[in-house]
């Protein structure tokens, strides 16, 4: 099992060019999330969360400022380097999945270990490992269009955690989703957390969604505002949660 790797943002700074205008998305941003911490970022649409997460995951590169993944600088690497750093330590949860409707649920989580120099029998094991954790041992073989939202986003997550990253990035991983299918996506990711020690930082709108975390953290007009420690509260199923926006 890989170990988990703290993630620390020092003054760091993205702008845009929108036409003849610099537009500011994050302005200074100084955080630290120890290795293995479970860390949920709210804020309203364009406070840079996303940005950040993107930053984090080595897609996009700050204007100023350090940005660091246990030793490592993303934004100081090559893109070879990046593609093969980001395969080793980066999972990435999506809002909206983003399966491969053409393969079958076993098939899109085979997709990451293609990068690695595997045999096919040892890719098979660490796809059924995958889904075995997830709940989806009978579906490896749906595709997507057969599975229900929640089902997929169970791909998605066994997609994120087939290579054993040492982080786990989730953006709005259940702004799509019924209160049922959301509360067992966040038992999915509690238990990365804590019984796979990934340090996982979410992204969410959603206060109950944001409860499961272990620390809260403000992100609004660029910059990080209120950071509250919390006990994780357990998942009681009311309204469905509001789906996220951009």
């Amino acid at each position: 099992m890989s170990e988990p790797l703290g993630v620390e943002l020092q003054e760091l700074k993205k702008r845009f060019a929108r036409g003849d205008q610099e537009v500011t998305v994050l302005d200074g941003v100084t955080v630290k999330v120890p290795p293995g911490d479970f860390v949920a970022l709210m804020g309203p649409s364009g406070s840079g969360k996303s940005t950040t997460l993107n930053m984090i995951a080595g897609l996009d590169k700050p204007t100023a400022g350090k940005l660091t993944v246990g030793n490592f600088q993303p934004a100081k690497m090559t893109d070879n380097e990046l593609c093969a750093w980001r395969s080793q330590h980066i999972g990435f949860i999506f809002q909206r999945y983003h399966l491969l409707e053409t393969l079958t649920a076993a098939q899109n989580i085979e997709v990451p270990l293609l990068l690695f120099h595997l045999s096919g029998a040892e890719r098979k094991r660490r796809v059924q490992t995958a889904l075995d954790l997830v709940g989806l041992t009978e579906r490896g073989d749906h595709y997507p269009r057969h599975l229900s939202g929640g089902q997929e986003q169970r791909v998605a997550i066994a997609r994120a955690i087939v290579t054993d990253p040492s982080v786990l990035l989730a953006d709005e991983p259940t702004g799509d989703l019924d209160a049922k299918s959301a509360g067992e996506i966040m038992d999915l990711i509690v238990t990365a957390n804590q019984q796979l020690k990934k340090t996982v930082i979410m992204v969410t709108h959603d206060p109950k969604v944001a409860a499961r975390a272990r620390r809260l953290l403000s992100l609004e007009k660029g910059r990080i505002g209120e950071v509250r420690q919390q006990a994780p509260a357990p998942w009681t199923a009311a309204a469905p949660p509001r789906p996220g926006t951009r």
